[in-house]
C-alpha cells in the first residue's frame, strides 16, 4: 500500500467546501468531548436526517462560492512544497481515545486550495475540528505557517487499527481527496481507481462537467460494523447528503446511502461513478510508446445484469471519446475490475498488478436505466480517463430528488463470481492466414476464456463460438485450447471484414450444444 496519493491523484479538480457549521443549533449542556490532541468547535445536534433537511434547505437558496481561505498563501504551496508538509500523527483523530481507527488530514496547498470542514460526531453530537499548523510536520520557512487558524484541511484519510497487526502511523486504508472523491485500498493493500459522490454529464456533448464538493464531512462514532462518516455534498446545480459506513475486512466495503436535491437539469447523471485510468494492454499496444507491457488500473467492465446474463466488456483507450450505454432494470452489480494479477504483465514497480477492482451492488429498487462508460484518448498514465455509473432513466430536472443506497466492494475480484468461464484477454492482430498476404480491412481477433465449464467438456470436444457485429463479417472463425497446461483455458480466433472507421460493436461466447459456457464477451472496435 501506498502511504501517500500519487501524483496522478493529487492533481485531480481540487476539492470541497462551504460555511455550515454543525447541523443544529448548540444544544444545552452539551457533553465535553473525549478528544484533547485536536481543538474542538462548539457542539451542536447532528443525525442523518438532520442533515437531509440541510441539504433541502440549501437546494433552494442560492448556490454559496466554495470557501478559499488565503488563496494568497496556498497558491504558493506547489506539489514540491505540499509534500514536505506530513501530518503529526500524535494529533491524528481518535489516536487518544477508545475508536480503533485514527483519522489524519491533508494540507490545503496550489492543487487543493477548497477547505473542507470536518467534524467529530459524539453521542448525537458535532464538533468542528480546527485546523492549527501544530498538526502538521512542515519545514520552518514553509509558507504554510502563514495560514490562519481553522482553515480547514484538504482531506482526510482513515489509519489502520491501533489494536492491528500493522502500525497505524504508516498504513491508510481509505482517502478523501478532492472535490467528491475518495477511494480505498483493496485485499492486496493497493490504492488505485477512485469513486466519487456523484457525476454530473460527464462528457456530455453541449453541457460542461460539474464537480460537485463533499464540503462538509461528519466522522464518527465508530459502531461495531465499522467507520461511520456522513457528507454534505454542493455543487452549482446539486445538494445532497450522504452516510457512509466503511469497514475494514479482507479488503474494504462501503454501504453508502445517498439523497440528492436538484437545482440544475442533466443529461447524464451518474449515479455511483467509479474512475479509473487504462492506457494499454495486451489488446492493443502501438510500437514502442512504453517499455511495459501493460498500464491499467482497470482492464475491464463487468456487468451482472437484472435478467441474471454476465457481461464483460474491455477497457479501450480510443481514437475519440466514446461514451456506451448499457440499458437494464435493477441491475444486480457492476464494476471496473483489474483481473490481470500477473505481474510479469508490467514489470514495473507502482504494482498494477495490485490494484483494487470495485464491484457496486445496488441495494432496493433501482428501477430502469442504464450503465454507462465513458472512455477518453490518453497518452500517458497520470490521467485518469475512464468513467463507469448508474444512470436512472428518471429526468434529472430542477426541483427533481434522488434517493440510492448501495454497497462498494473494493477486492481483488468481484464478491460474487459467476460459475460461467470468464474472460481473461483480448488479443487484436493483423487478419488473414500465417504465410499468406494480409488482407486490407481484416482484423484477426484473440479471445481468451478460463473456467471450469471449459475444464470439464469431455476430451475431443470443442465448444462453439456465437459471434455477433454491428457491421461487417466474419470469417477464419474456429476455438483451440491453450496449450499452457491450465485446465479450461480455450481461445475463440476470428477475423473481422469491415468498411469505414466508425466503432463495430462486437459480441461473443462459446457454448457447448444449447449450454451456455461463458460470460458474454462485448467490445468496441475501432477500425483505422
Amino acid at each position: 500500500m501506498m502511504d501517500k496519493q500519487d501524483r496522478r491523484s493529487f492533481l485531480k479538480t481540487a476539492a470541497a467546501t462551504g460555511a455550515l457549521g454543525a447541523v443544529g443549533a448548540p444544544p444545552a449542556g452539551a457533553a465535553a468531548s473525549r478528544i484533547t490532541n485536536v481543538k474542538l468547535g462548539e457542539a451542536a445536534p447532528f443525525s442523518f436526517e438532520a442533515l437531509k433537511q440541510e441539504a433541502q434547505r440549501l437546494v433552494k437558496e442560492p448556490y454559496r462560492n466554495p470557501n478559499i481561505p488565503s488563496p494568497e498563501i496556498t497558491s504558493q504551496i506547489d506539489y514540491e512544497k505540499w509534500g514536505h508538509i506530513t501530518y503529526n500523527t500524535d494529533h491524528a483523530l481518535f489516536a487518544d481515545t477508545k475508536e480503533r481507527f485514527p483519522v489524519e488530514f491533508f494540507h490545503l496547498g496550489m492543487f487543493f486550495r477548497k477547505a473542507v470542514r470536518v467534524h467529530v460526531v459524539e453521542n448525537g453530537e458535532a464538533r468542528e475540528v480546527l485546523y492549527d499548523t501544530s498538526y502538521f510536520n512542515m519545514p520552518e520557512d514553509s509558507v504554510a505557517r502563514q495560514l490562519p487558524p481553522g482553515a480547514g484541511f484538504a482531506g482526510f484519510r482513515i489509519q489502520e487499527a491501533k489494536d492491528g497487526a500493522l502500525d497505524w502511523k504508516k498504513n491508510d486504508w481509505v482517502a478523501f481527496l478532492g472535490a467528491s472523491y475518495f477511494r480505498a485500498i483493496g485485499e492486496l493493500r493497493q490504492y488505485g481507481l477512485s469513486a466519487r459522490g456523484v457525476a454530473l454529464d460527464t462528457w456530455q456533448a453541449g453541457a460542461p462537467e460539474e464537480f460537485p464538493d463533499f464540503t462538509h464531512i461528519y466522522i464518527g462514532p465508530e459502531t461495531q460494523d465499522g467507520v461511520v462518516l456522513h457528507a454534505l455534498l454542493e455543487g452549482p446545480s446539486i445538494v445532497g447528503a450522504y452516510k457512509f459506513l466503511m469497514a475494514r475486512g479482507k479488503g474494504v466495503v462501503m454501504d453508502i446511502d445517498c439523497s440528492l436535491y436538484l437545482r440544475g437539469k442533466f443529461t447524464r447523471f451518474g449515479i455511483a461513478p467509479l474512475t479509473s485510468m487504462y492506457w494499454f494492454s495486451e489488446t492493443v499496444k502501438p510500437t514502442g510508446i512504453d517499455w511495459r507491457p501493460e498500464v491499467h488500473d482497470s482492464d475491464g467492465l463487468s456487468m451482472w445484469t437484472g435478467s441474471g446474463e454476465r457481461l464483460w466488456r474491455p477497457l479501450n483507450n480510443p481514437p475519440r471519446v466514446m461514451a456506451s450505454a448499457f440499458s437494464d432494470t435493477n441491475p444486480k452489480g457492476f464494476g471496473l475490475m483489474q483481473r490481470d494479477r500477473n505481474f510479469d504483465h508490467y514489470l514495473d514497480g507502482v504494482f498494477y498488478d495490485r490494484r483494487p477492482s470495485v464491484w457496486i451492488e445496488p441495494k432496493g429498487d433501482w428501477g430502469s436505466g442504464s450503465i454507462h462508460l465513458i472512455e477518453i484518448p490518453t497518452d500517458d498514465e497520470i490521467h485518469d480517463n475512464i468513467v463507469a455509473m448508474w444512470v436512472p432513466e428518471k429526468p434529472a430536472l430542477p426541483g427533481a430528488n434522488f434517493n440510492f443506497s448501495y454497497r462498494l466492494h473494493w477486492l481483488a475480484d468481484e464478491p460474487y463470481p459467476t460459475p460461467l468461464a470468464r474472460c481473461v484477454a483480448t488479443r487484436l492482430g493483423n487478419g488473414g492466414q500465417p504465410g499468406r498476404p494480409r488482407p486490407k480491412g481484416v482484423r484477426k481477433f484473440m479471445v481468451e476464456f478460463l473456467g471450469e465449464p471449459l475444464a470439464k467438456l469431455p476430451f475431443g470436444v470443442k465448444p462453439e463460438p456465437v459471434l455477433w457485429a454491428s457491421r461487417g463479417s466474419f470469417s477464419y472463425i474456429f476455438t483451440e485450447a491453450v496449450f499452457d497446461g491450465v485446465p479450461g483455458h480455450w481461445r475463440a480466433q476470428f477475423d473481422l471484414t469491415v468498411e469505414g472507421k466508425e466503432p463495430v460493436e462486437m459480441r461473443v461466447y462459446l457454448k457447448n450444444g444449447d449450454t451456455i459456457l461463458t460470460e458474454n464477451w462485448l467490445y468496441q472496435y475501432h477500425p483505422f
